[in-house]
């Protein structure tokens, strides 16, 4: 089918929920996508942060093909060995205790609010439920995780929210501590807020509200879900900046593809949900837990890690070279970075990459998103450079 085509039926049968891009994506590889044209593009969103490890990646392909012919579901009741082995992987890539699986990203934090609120409720009873968020956080789309997120923009249509959460300024220590009264049970952060703009935390910042809720005993929750599984040059952000969470949540990446999340909890606070307090039918899944393992095993090392930071520094390096003062700033960490420009001009050069062939993505009011694949190669980002020079 054409672009207009499916364009056509989309209009008909898909709500209307999304403003998609005049392109209809039909295969890839590595860092390359091909609409139904064969139109080539360099990929430079791997769908939000998801395609960690570029598209129709052997050992992602084989594993998957080789579970879902083994086994593609089972109940939560029973026992699988790719659960148990991510978890295991998770856990002791970085010090912590258990895990729960879920769906998505959304899911995760909701896992992380029912796990810190039942926390403090095992602990104090009822009275200390708040929880604090920073502003412009982005948690998610439930009615719970929308309300979570620190953006006034997210809080229209769907009353009555979920309650029981109030907003701090990033990098403001005071109005954290003020605005986590008694009546508070966890902080829950971004260490990069990426749909706000790309906007890393201020390390100091983060280690001392760290420093707060452990003398508080709130607990620390840590929002992964754009900045984990190696987006930022290691496994988590979290271990960039010397702090140790109660809770983190993931999703995107850890599946390369295939809908995961997971909440990881502290040793301290990995037994607060017991049977009955939380479940989800897909959450774990073989066939979703064989993908994150395949991933894992690519993104979790060493010197994979060290190369997506070299990769981002080269990407920036590149890219302000020939921006001839259109690019005002690059800010973020390892292969998630905002490319700040004129606000009135980013719809116009977002529009002229894609005209070049590079998709590139948005966020805030003046970043030009990059999140593309772990691993693209320096010879796919020197063409994406050089096909967009002229836009800059």
């Amino acid at each position: 089918m054409t672009y207009q085509d499916l364009k056509q039926e989309e209009q008909t049968y898909v709500m209307q929920t999304y403003g998609r891009f005049a392109v209809a994506i039909d295969h890839g590889e590595g860092s390359k996508v091909w609409d139904v044209e064969n139109k080539e593009y360099i990929d430079l969103t791997s769908g939000i942060g998801v395609c960690s490890v570029g598209y129709a990646r052997e050992e992602l392909v084989s594993a998957i093909s080789e579970q879902a012919g083994k086994l593609l579901h089972i109940s939560n009741l029973f026992l699988t060995e790719p659960m148990v082995q991510t978890a295991k992987t998770l856990v002791t890539s970085c010090d912590m205790g258990k895990v729960f699986f879920a769906n998505s990203g959304a899911e995760a934090n909701e896992g992380a609010v029912k796990l810190a609120r039942k926390y403090s409720y095992d602990k104090y009873g009822e009275g200390r439920s708040t929880i604090v968020t920073l502003k412009n956080s982005f948690h998610g789309r439930t009615i719970t995780t929308l309300k979570a997120t620190g953006q006034d923009k997210f809080h229209q249509f769907f009353f009555p929210f979920t309650e029981g959460f109030v907003y701090a300024e990033a990098n403001n220590l005071e109005d954290v501590k003020q605005k986590a009264d008694a009546s508070a049970c966890a902080v829950m952060m971004e260490l990069i807020q990426g749909e706000g703009g790309v906007l890393p935390l201020d390390k100091a910042f983060v280690q001392d509200v760290a420093s707060f809720c452990k003398e508080h005993d709130l607990l620390l929750i840590i929002d992964e879900v754009q900045t984990g599984i190696g987006r930022t040059g290691s496994l988590f952000c979290f271990q960039q900046y010397g702090i140790q969470p109660d809770i983190v949540t993931m999703a995107k990446g850890l599946g390369g593809g295939v809908p995961i999340g997971a909440v990881m909890a502290a040793k301290t606070c990995d037994s607060v949900l017991t049977p009955g307090t939380h479940a989800t039918t897909f959450g774990g899944s073989p066939l979703c837990c064989a993908a994150a393992n395949a991933v894992l095993s690519i993104v979790n090392q060493p010197d994979f890690l060290h190369e997506v930071t070299e990769k981002g520094e080269y990407i920036k390096k590149k890219l302000l070279e020939i921006s001839h003062g259109t690019i005002k700033n690059i800010r973020g960490m390892g292969l998630m970075l905002g490319v700040i420009v004129d606000e009135e001009k980013r719809a116009e050069l977002v529009s002229a990459c894609m005209d070049k062939g590079v998709l590139v993505l948005t966020a805030g009011k003046d970043a030009i998103r990059l999140l593309p694949p772990l691993t693209i190669t320096y010879e796919e980002i020197d063409e994406a450079i050089e096909r967009v020079r002229e836009v800059f």
